[in-house]
């Protein structure tokens, strides 16, 4: 099964990173949403681009984020520092928030990275009931919020 595909807003404001570094940002993102599909996703333009993922409607309950930096991309956890990381991959001295640093593809591939999405996914905020589809919501820097959407469905 194919996850659903990237919003166009969110190509293209990966656009200025370049091939490889958005090529790794929509690796990571696949990973994410290939094991949590109902996943909502918000999208921030700061200092980097960040994309949220979490199953209610508000952002900060997110279980894993990514953000975009130059020379790679990170997949962070909100509440990382309570995540079981026997691999040693989580990176971070906050007192919650941790992430990995994918520099390459097959960091992807790392024992441990798959387990730390599914941990923290496992910890997840849910709703009470479950929600009709996922939502993409896109906050461009100086923009208030554009719009809040259903997410398209995957593609078989």
């Amino acid at each position: 099964m194919r996850t659903r595909p990237p919003d166009p807003e969110y190509l293209e404001l990966l656009a200025p990173y370049g091939g490889t570094i958005r090529d790794l940002a929509l690796a990571t993102r696949r990973m994410v949403l290939t094991l949590a599909p109902e996943a909502n996703e918000f999208v921030y333009e700061v200092y980097t681009i960040a994309n949220h993922f979490g199953f209610t409607e508000r952002p900060s309950e997110a279980f894993a984020f990514t953000t975009t930096h130059a020379k790679w991309v990170n997949l962070g956890f909100n509440f990382g520092a309570h995540l079981p990381d026997p691999n040693g991959l989580l990176q971070g001295e906050g007192k919650l928030i941790r992430h990995v640093r994918i520099a390459e593809a097959r960091d992807l591939d790392r024992p441990g990275v798959h387990e730390l999405i599914l941990a923290a996914m496992a910890d997840a905020e849910r709703p009470a009931t479950p929600a009709q589809a996922p939502r993409i919501i896109i906050r461009r820097a100086g923009q208030t919020p554009k719009r809040a959407r259903r997410a398209s469905s995957p593609r078989l």
